[in-house]
């Protein structure tokens, strides 16, 4: 267990960047028809089982470097800053470029920061923006930086292109098909928030520490490539909520006002109602306060937290003054847990 230091960081500016291409659930059914009928699936099961309408995607062709891109030169604007001053921008995607170089250097130089400006990249599954933001924090609150950026950009339309490849031949499986669904519910879009030293602050969104937890035990049960993903999908919500639950209980202990009552609203990672359900069952937490867009967006990802809370702040379901909690869950597994006072 580990617990990030906080209260001298604010969040400045967080934005997104939408996909462009809405793609039905139906529709990706509609590719494996013939192999789930051959294998007595039924009709629906992508928005039966997840809550899943709709997910969407980018051309092929768009980088994740441009997605993350175009987020952070919505974040600088939206905050106000000399963009000379960032002093560190870290990339938490899990979509590449390239192996080689890192997506933050890429955006680094898009973005023509300055060469003082450090740029690495964090990978931790889902989890990789949560670390970001702890990370930055640790640079701000020691006086290394005075303003960090963190982008991420997803692009989901090859993996599950590649996926639909693999599942519309003829000797699929009901077991080959269970471990590629989880694939199904991917979804694109990128985000990026800058944040800053309170004494710096415009908006007063003051970070005020986070709780992590491990249990990489079960670091097997999702594995991603690049052109393929295979999950034990049930295995991953029954452990990944246990995990959680251990981390919300020493959240408890370690944070201030964290509980379902003090908090006014979360903004947690995604990835079906069938996951939301359970978890609000097991933490208890009071399902209205979750600010939810899977529906329609899918699994995006790392960018799945900083996108709803982007969303929730233009879409004025937060206030000044509330208590904000980011709740996430990543392959691993890992789970981490913060607390913004809005």
């Amino acid at each position: 267990m580990s617990v990030s230091i906080g209260g001298n960081t604010t969040i400045e500016s967080v934005e997104y960047e939408e996909a462009t291409d809405a793609i039905l659930s139906s529709y990706l059914e509609d590719q494996i028809s013939e192999t789930m009928e051959r294998i007595e699936v039924p009709k629906g099961i992508i928005e039966g089982l997840t809550g899943i309408r709709e997910r969407r995607f980018f051309d092929i062709d768009v980088m994740p470097s441009d997605i993350a891109t175009k987020a952070a030169r919505k974040a600088i604007e939206a905050a106000g800053i000399d963009k000379n001053e960032i002093g560190c921008i870290i990339s938490t995607s899990v979509c590449k470029d390239y192996i080689e170089p890192s997506i933050s250097c890429m955006v680094h130089g898009n973005l023509e920061l300055s060469p003082e400006c450090i740029n690495f990249d964090i990978g931790n599954a889902c989890l990789g923006f949560i670390n970001g933001i702890s990370t930055i924090i640790i640079m701000i609150e020691t006086g290394l930086i005075k303003y960090g950026l963190i982008v991420d950009g997803e692009n989901a339309r090859e993996v599950v292109e590649s996926t639909i490849n693999i599942l519309q031949s003829p000797d699929i499986t009901m077991q080959t098909f269970q471990e590629n669904f989880a694939t199904l519910t991917l979804g694109s879009g990128g985000a990026a928030m800058i944040l800053s030293h309170k004494d710096l602050s415009r908006t007063g969104h003051v970070v005020n520490g986070s709780v992590s937890r491990a249990a990489t035990e079960h670091s097997r049960l999702c594995l991603g490539q690049k052109k393929r993903m295979k999950a034990d999908a049930p295995k991953v919500m029954k452990y990944g909520v246990k995990l959680a639950n251990e981390t919300w209980k020493i959240a408890g202990t370690r944070l201030e006002n964290w509980s379902d009552a003090t908090i006014d609203r979360y903004m947690p990672h995604q990835v079906s109602a069938r996951n939301m359900e359970v978890l609000n069952q097991v933490l208890g937490l009071t399902p209205e306060k979750s600010q939810l867009n899977f529906y329609t967006l899918g699994n995006i990802g790392p960018a799945a937290v900083p996108i709803t809370l982007s969303l929730a702040e233009k879409e004025k379901t937060i206030k000044k003054g509330d208590h904000v909690a980011l709740l996430g869950i990543g392959s691993g597994l890992n789970c981490s847990m913060m607390s913004i006072s809005w």
